[in-house]
């Protein structure tokens, strides 16, 4: 469908008249200075100040404006484990595991943090963060208040977002300092354009004109408690309640080289809900303090995927049904003992956790009276549960002024349960043992240089729908489960330089190598099957370098240039041909973006611009081979006022580059590598531009 030109003109009117209203903050704008911290041994601070030229609503808002500093997700844990990523809160880690470290900073206003603080991770008495990290501390002490609003309208197929934003409220009442928030991320995408099906010569098979619509709402309720006291302990309760209504669909008409017309509808459609409660308690005791944490998450999964196909020639339509409703849980409990002796900082810690899933799934088929019909499929029905325990101890000290060692060492137990819908005599139980832990050192080589270098071994998590049959009825592929499935384990090395330069800005490299074993992707199973599986063995390299350069020491006032780049080399032995080698499959192994912003000194006007340029790894799988991506290029300008009547309002124009969604496979008759190709399907679907209206405003 088309977007209206009503809307547009609604958009830009809005936008014209919000940036265009008078505010009075402009002829009293100060005049700014760029980000620069004040250095103190290995700890580099930037206080509230050093951010008023954007504005800030929020931590977040802040911490993007670090010079070179890129928030990193902590890695996709087993249970709790060790603190990863690269951002604290008042020296805590962050420890939800339902909402990310973007949406936690985005609830903490802007008015409540004292200050920004970097360091080296291994300096810190919190095993497992290395390189340089961001400390924001921030302390609430009356009630405060923040919302954003983001609807966003595109010309072309999708429908308009009128249901994005967040609101949030803080403050404080004797020792209980809260955090209440409601947030829907909403999304509203869609595509439409010609698919082209050739032979293995390239004559052409069939054309199609496709439309493809993805609508998603998650609203959540979070709550967030930390209590002061008695006396030094403190306490953390966080509870959240989420429902995530998602309906996608995709219309094509295909038109075959005889003339005839056949349609395709295709109904993608789930209803999850999940709801999370944690906390913890952490108190003296000893020469130490003791710290007890609990999390129970429960997350209920309907889903449901149907395929219909009609005939102009008046056959009877055709069609496929896959359903399944999964229901999973995780229950964790972990202690942490710290003390300090022999100079340094210790900690023993031990930690069980308990998954399941318990997935029932139907197929079915339309018959002639349009009705489906389910057809058996017990492999796809079943439950997977693991019981894990995990100890480990650490220990970390400065060997000089200028060089930490940080030290961990560790083990987990875990046993793996799974059963079928044969009952009973089908279950399967295997156990693990598997040694982890992690060798940091971060060392000031000088004021502006910072060095760090970890070796670590890790124990990767997996999805346990994985050891399920699936179908996938949107490309014919299927999943036929795997009860063999373990965990892959990580051997990883990894080297961060941070280089400053003061009020100029600021630069990062970071070098990742990683061998791994057990490596999870798609193999062969049985004759004719495919499922998710382990390989032997994998390889990835990395390098991630992110840089800013700030002008206004060189005379151009308020100008800004981030450049972030990412390139991952990745190998191993192609499991349905194992004479070659291929990359990890349907991973981004490019990655650059540079973005500009010119904050207009004595104004409370910025502008900017973005470009960025993404590829994507070829995937493999038994019976095809391809690249799905989106751009590769994407481009996008923006305007903001920093005060309409107390609000920050942004307009922004996106994929001004006409950036596409592809998907290029080619699918052979058989198994590869041997089976001559079938077709070879190549997609080319306009996105078009987007535009975005965000207000932000205090309460």
């Amino acid at each position: 469908m088309r977007f209206p030109k009503k809307h547009f003109s609604l958009l830009a009117s809005t936008a014209l008249i919000a940036l265009s209203l008078p505010a009075h903050a402009d002829e009293a704008a100060p005049e700014t200075t760029p980000p620069a911290a004040q250095t103190a041994g290995n700890r580099a601070t930037f206080t509230p100040k050093d951010f008023d030229r954007f504005a800030p609503r929020n931590a977040l808002d802040m911490l993007r404006q670090v010079p070179g500093f890129t928030i990193r997700e902590g890695e996709e844990a087993r249970g709790l484990g060790q603190a990863s990523g690269n951002v604290l809160v008042n020296s805590k880690r962050l420890s939800s595991k339902s909402d990310d470290i973007w949406t936690q900073l985005s609830r903490i206003p802007a008015s409540t943090v004292e200050r920004i603080e970097l360091v080296d991770g291994a300096t810190l008495d919190i095993p497992g963060l290395t390189g340089q990290v961001a400390n924001v501390v921030a302390r609430s002490s009356s009630f405060s208040g923040q919302f954003r609003y983001s609807p966003e309208f595109r010309p072309h197929y999708a429908d308009p977002r009128f249901t994005n934003g967040e609101v949030s409220v803080s403050g404080r009442t004797g020792p209980v300092e809260y955090t209440v928030s409601l947030t829907n991320n909403a999304n509203r995408g869609a595509a439409g354009g010609p698919t082209i099906i050739t032979d293995r010569t390239g004559a052409v098979i069939q054309t199609r004109e496709d439309v493809v619509k993805a609508n998603r709402d998650d609203p959540k309720l979070a709550v967030r408690l930390t209590i002061e006291g008695p006396g030094s302990s403190v306490a953390n309760l966080n509870g959240s309640f989420q429902r995530v209504p998602r309906h996608f669909t995709e219309h094509s008409v295909r038109t075959n080289t005889d003339g005839s017309v056949v349609v395709r509808d295709l109904l993608d459609k789930s209803s999850a809900r999940n709801w999370e409660i944690g906390g913890d308690y952490e108190f003296a005791l000893g020469p130490g303090r003791l710290k007890l944490i609990g999390l129970n998450r429960e997350e209920h999964e309907p889903y449901s995927q149907q395929v219909v196909t009609t005939f102009d020639d008046g056959s009877p339509a055709v069609g496929d049904r896959f359903a399944q409703t999964g229901d999973s849980s995780e229950r964790i409990v972990r202690g942490e003992y710290s003390w300090k002796m022999l100079g340094g900082d210790w900690q023993l810690a031990g930690e069980g956790a308990f998954n399941s899933l318990r997935n029932v799934a139907s197929l079915a088929e339309l018959d002639a009276d349009g009705q489906f019909v389910d057809v058996p499929f017990p492999e796809g029905t079943g439950g997977v549960k693991e019981d894990r325990y995990d100890a480990s101890l650490s220990f970390s000290r400065p060997l000089s002024k200028t060089l930490t060692l940080q030290l961990i060492a560790g083990a987990e137990k875990s046993t793996l349960m799974q059963t079928g819908a044969t009952g009973p005599e089908g279950n399967l139980s295997r156990s693990f043992f598997r040694p982890k832990g992690s060798l940091s050192l971060g060392w000031k080589a000088a004021k502006s240089l910072d060095v760090s270098f970890k070796i670590k071994r890790s124990v990767g998590q997996l999805s346990f729908y994985d050891f399920l049959a699936r179908r996938f009825l949107d490309d014919g592929n299927a999943n036929s489960g795997n009860a063999d499935l373990v965990p892959q384990q990580d051997w990883s090395a990894e080297l961060e330089l941070n280089r400053t330069f003061g009020k100029l800005g600021s630069t990062k490299l970071r070098l990742v190598g990683r061998n791994v074993q057990d490596y999870v992707t798609i193999v062969p199973i049985g004759a004719n099957g495919e499922s998710i599986g382990n390989v032997g063995s994998a390889r990835e390299r990395q390098i991630v370098s992110n840089t800013t350069l700030q002008f206004d020491p060189l005379g151009w006032k308020g100008a800004r240039l981030d450049l972030n780049v990412e390139l991952t080399f990745t190998k191993l032995r192609d499991p349905f041909d194992p004479a070659n080698h291929i990359p990890y499959g349907g991973i981004t192994d490019r990655y650059w973006e540079l973005s500009f912003r010119q904050d207009f000194q004595g104004t409370d006007w910025a502008a900017g611009a973005s470009y960025e340029y993404n590829h994507q790894s070829l995937y493999h799988r038994r019976f095809e081979r391809g690249r799905a991506f989106e751009g590769p290029v994407f481009a996008g300008v923006y305007i903001e006022h920093k005060d309409v009547f107390g609000l920050t309002v942004k307009a922004s124009a996106n994929n001004l580059l006409n950036g596409r969604q592809r998907w290029d496979r080619e699918v052979f008759a058989g198994p590869r590598p041997n089976s001559p190709i079938a077709f070879v399907e190549t997609r080319d679907r306009l996105i078009g531009p987007i535009f975005t209206l965000t207000v932000k405003g205090s309460i």
